[in-house]
């Protein structure tokens, strides 16, 4: 009967939708939030796995983790230090970072430099648990309207700033020796692509927390490069992982008593389990 009783309290804790109806009206701000970051990190994650850089994303979102911690100790705006966090790796990297070698050098040191100055941070913020612990792994009620349209904007920059620069940076991932015997600037491909990558992650940092950015910016473009190499439907498809990702995530939790982040790293992780066989079936 105990072992009973402990199932039925980690199934409650894990889905429990008893009064879904009027939660679902307190999360409507982080739906959209979560809705267009599922786009825009879908999309740009697919240059981020062309490039090679899935580390760089992790990278900045440590930095991005101590901007926003930073911010939460000062009492000013999270979005604001999450986002001076982001630029500051972003352009760190991408200036340091011309070949792979040396930019992943200069991730693996200030991955854990972002990283303890944060814990630093919320050692000494003596306000909400609930506020330090969300910073790393998200929280369901995290997105108000202020902040809805702050992340919006930010969002639609990092897209805008990928749609001008697509051709060359497309040119210049697949084949940059090629594109830089072409002309392409390699290094101002690189460093524009870092701030559209950073603008995203400081989005990302507000839903899914800093541990687990990957989910939704490398995951969805992962999965739909395994049953796809059109430059149109990749894309597509990534931005629909995505989606589905933060959005089903945020709606599962909400039944629940957990952080958003188990959810919505189980949906991508289940996605891109699905794409991976229908690609070794279709080869």
């Amino acid at each position: 009967m105990t072992g009973l009783a402990i199932d039925s309290d980690v199934w409650d804790r894990l889905f429990d939708f008893e009064d879904y109806g009027q939660l679902l009206g307190l999360v409507q701000y982080s739906l959209f939030a979560a809705a267009v970051l599922g786009v825009v990190g879908g999309v740009i994650g697919v240059f981020v796995m062309q490039r090679d850089m899935a580390f760089a994303v992790h990278g900045i979102s440590e930095l991005s983790f101590a901007g926003a911690a930073g911010a939460l100790l000062l009492g000013g705006s999270v979005v604001t230090g999450s986002l001076a966090g982001s630029l500051v790796a972003a352009l760190a990297i991408g200036l340091l970072g011309a070949k792979a070698r040396d930019r992943n050098s200069a991730i693996g040191v200030l991955m854990p430099f972002g990283l303890g100055l944060g814990i630093l941070f919320l050692a000494l913020y003596d306000g909400r648990a609930s506020s330090k612990f969300g910073l790393l792994t998200g929280q369901v009620i995290s997105v108000d309207g202020p902040q809805l349209g702050s992340l919006i904007v930010i969002s639609l920059i990092s897209l805008a700033l990928l749609v001008v620069i697509w051709r060359p940076l497309m040119f210049d991932s697949l084949d940059p020796d090629v594109a830089a015997a072409r002309g392409v600037p390699g290094r101002a491909m690189s460093l524009l692509f870092m701030l559209a990558l950073g603008l995203i992650v400081a989005v990302a940092i507000q839903i899914v927390g800093a541990l687990l950015v990957l989910a939704l910016v490398v995951t969805p473009a992962a999965s739909a490069l395994r049953v796809s190499s059109s430059p149109i439907v990749v894309p597509a498809l990534a931005a629909t992982f995505g989606v589905l990702a933060a959005v089903g995530g945020i709606l599962l939790a909400l039944g629940g008593s957990l952080p958003i982040s188990p959810y919505i790293t189980t949906i991508s992780f289940v996605t891109y389990l699905v794409c991976r066989g229908i690609g070794h079936v279709r080869d």
